[in-house]
C-alpha cells in the first residue's frame, strides 16, 4: 500500500512539473507555432551527433555565440590551466601549453574532466563551473 501511494505521488509531481512550465508563460497556442516555425527554419536534427544544430548558411540568432567561438573559449582554457591532482582543481599556468604536443589520449582525457566540470551558460556567454 506504501508503494502504490508513494508510486501516485511521484507520477503526480512529474506530471506537475511537465505542465507547469507551459502554464505560467501563458503562451497561445499561435505563439507557440510562431516559435516552432522560428526554430525549425534555423536548426536541423543531426543524426551523429544527437543535437540540433544550425541549418548550413544560417547565422546564429544576435547576441548567440557559435558553436565553434565557445569550443575555442574551452581550447584557451585548457592551453591556460592546467588540472592538478593534488588540489583538486584547475590552476592556472604561466604560458600558454601547446595541445599539439600531448597524445589524443591526454586531450580528450582533459577535455572530459573541463566538460564533468564546467557547464556553458548561454545567458552570460561564458563557461561556468558546476562547483557553484
Amino acid at each position: 500500500m506504501t508503494r502504490l501511494s508513494l508510486l501516485t505521488l511521484v507520477l503526480a509531481t512529474a506530471l506537475t512539473a511537465v505542465s507547469a512550465p507551459v502554464q505560467a508563460q501563458g503562451l497561445t497556442r499561435e505563439q507557440v507555432k510562431m516559435e516552432r516555425d522560428s526554430f525549425l527554419a534555423l536548426m536541423r536534427w543531426d543524426e551523429l551527433t544527437g543535437m540540433w544544430v544550425l541549418k548550413s548558411g544560417m547565422e546564429p540568432p544576435k547576441g548567440v555565440m557559435s558553436r565553434a567561438e565557445v569550443l575555442a573559449m574551452r581550447d584557451q582554457f585548457l592551453r591556460m590551466n592546467v588540472y592538478d591532482d593534488t588540489v583538486g582543481s584547475w590552476v592556472p599556468i604561466k604560458a600558454p601549453r601547446d595541445m599539439s604536443t600531448l597524445t589524443r589520449e591526454q586531450v580528450n582525457m582533459e577535455t572530459l574532466r573541463f566538460l564533468m566540470m564546467h557547464r556553458y551558460d548561454e545567458q552570460r556567454n561564458e563557461w561556468v563551473s558546476k562547483m557553484r
